[in-house]
């Protein structure tokens, strides 16, 4: 009998034009895929188009944005866990981030996030924001999180060339993802 392999969603948090998000996550995914350990699989923000939560929407769009929701929900609800690409924007989180988290409860609840961040600090700031709001949601996050600088692991800020001693983080974040995530799906 063989275990079956964990489901990571690996989510793209930041909806912003020109944003540095995508490169940093397509690096998260095609390296934890090369490990061959989970099945791993982007979600994009930017996919969803979620209302304001609390937001007044006129009837012509309700249904839409009620699609959405439920689309977001659903997608995190496939995970076993999740590993957050977080730019810092004025150290913390992104808004589209915060909102999308403010819409998930049940569906995160009794999983394991890890945490990779991009900014003047490597995003360590927006780290700490959302180990905070992770904690409300019932989120167990892991300590080792993997941090770009916009100095060293950018070309012109925006131009995305890691340094290569980012993979002993990355490996270790994602071996405390698998080792949490398992041992939090046998109390769901």
């Amino acid at each position: 009998m063989t275990a079956e392999k964990l489901r990571i969603g690996i989510v793209v948090g930041s909806v912003r034009q020109g944003r540095n998000a995508e490169s940093v996550s397509k690096w998260v995914y095609d390296f934890a895929t090369k490990r061959n350990d989970a099945e791993y699989e982007l979600v994009d923000l930017a996919n969803y188009k979620l209302p304001f939560l609390g937001e007044e929407l006129p009837a012509d769009r309700q249904d839409a944005a009620n699609t959405a929701i439920k689309s977001w929900s659903d997608k995190m609800a496939s995970f076993d866990g999740y590993i957050f690409v977080a730019p810092e924007y004025n150290h913390a989180i992104g808004g589209a981030l915060k909102n999308a988290l403010d819409y998930l409860k049940p569906e995160v609840a009794n999983k394991v996030a890890g945490m990779v961040g991009y900014g003047s600090l490597g995003g360590t700031r927006a780290h700490e924001n959302l180990r905070l709001i992770l904690g409300e949601l019932s989120v167990a996050d892991v300590r080792t999180a993997v941090t770009f600088s916009l100095m060293s692991d950018f070309e012109n800020m925006s131009v995305f060339k890691p340094a290569e001693y980012h993979a002993g983080n990355a490996n270790q974040m994602l071996d405390e993802v698998l080792a949490w995530g398992g041992a939090l799906k046998t109390i769901r």
